[in-house]
């Protein structure tokens, strides 16, 4: 795929990421019932919308950095190594800064068992 097709999804993701925010965050504003256990239940599912709304923040991050790297000339390239990153990762993972020996190596070092 062309740059500018990944730039096309990477700015149509991030416009539902938006979407789905503005949602969460609309719902952890909406009021609390009075009933003790209902507003034990939302408070779990606050919790649960509040990882969602963290988690949608920080691909957010990964997409704009994608972004200024596709500006800068060094989209597709490991942010790491400066190796190019195939174009298959890329089909997967539009935002993917690190290729998939370094994303590998990344995970391990942080205890995770899968790449990024």
């Amino acid at each position: 795929m062309s740059h500018e097709t990944y730039r096309i999804m990477l700015c149509n993701r991030l416009e539902e990421l938006g979407v789905r925010l503005e949602e969460i965050e609309s719902s952890l504003d909406a009021p609390r019932p009075k009933d003790w256990e209902d507003s034990a239940s939302e408070r779990e599912g606050d919790e649960v919308l509040e990882r969602l709304g963290s988690s949608g923040q920080a691909e957010i991050a990964r997409i704009r950095a994608a972004l200024r790297r596709m500006d800068e000339g060094e989209y597709g390239f490991c942010v790491k190594c400066g190796e190019p990153i195939p174009e298959g990762r890329l089909d997967l993972l539009p935002d993917a800064a690190l290729c998939a020996s370094c994303a590998d190596e990344a995970s391990h070092q942080a205890g995770h068992s899968r790449p990024l």
